[in-house]
């Protein structure tokens, strides 16, 4: 139990590679363009963090807000498409000198995660959300469903990056 828990602190809140991870960074998107990069993001599938319990049709949607963070919200329905409606709202700090392309995301301050903008398709329709920890990874896309082509095309990816991909999950979309 303290080596789950030393891990989760470790890996969760830290999320850096420290002590806790000996693999290569993940390389990060070039360049990310915050505005095309706000909006709607339905989470196609990821290897899960402890409050992602049962998504069905999970959404993460970004705005940027005046002081330059950005307001985050992911929402779903656990368990079921008319289950109960579950909803976080996270702050996302942008990493300066990143290219906008890495982030610090805060759900209980005062700690804040790390957060991998890790791949972007040119037209922004598909995204890669990485840490370095490889403990979560999320495949995201602008449409509630996507093509087994695409799909397996990003599972690629994140097999380069080290995680082991038979911890994804595929969600449910309705």
């Amino acid at each position: 139990m303290i080596n789950k828990i030393s891990k989760l602190i470790c890996g969760f809140l830290v999320g850096g590679l420290t002590a806790c991870q000996s693999l290569p960074p993940i390389p990060t998107a070039r360049a990310v363009d915050l505005e095309r990069f706000m909006g709607d993001w339905y989470v196609i599938a990821a290897i899960p963090t402890f409050i992602e319990k049962e998504p069905h049709n999970p959404i993460e949607s970004y705005a940027k807000n005046g002081d330059g963070t950005i307001a985050t919200t992911f929402k779903f329905k656990q368990g079921s498409f008319t289950g109960p409606l579950k909803e976080f709202h996270p702050t996302g700090f942008v990493v300066p000198n990143t290219e906008n392309a890495e982030w610090k995301m805060q759900f209980l301050w005062p700690f804040k995660s790390e957060y991998l903008i890790a791949y972007v398709s040119p037209d922004y329709e598909q995204t890669i959300i990485a840490r370095n920890s490889r403990d979560y990874v999320w495949v995201m896309a602008r449409k509630a469903h996507m093509d087994d082509a695409s799909y397996a095309s990003l599972v690629d990816r994140i097999k380069v990056m080290g995680y082991d991909v038979q911890k994804l999950i595929k969600f449910p979309h309705q």
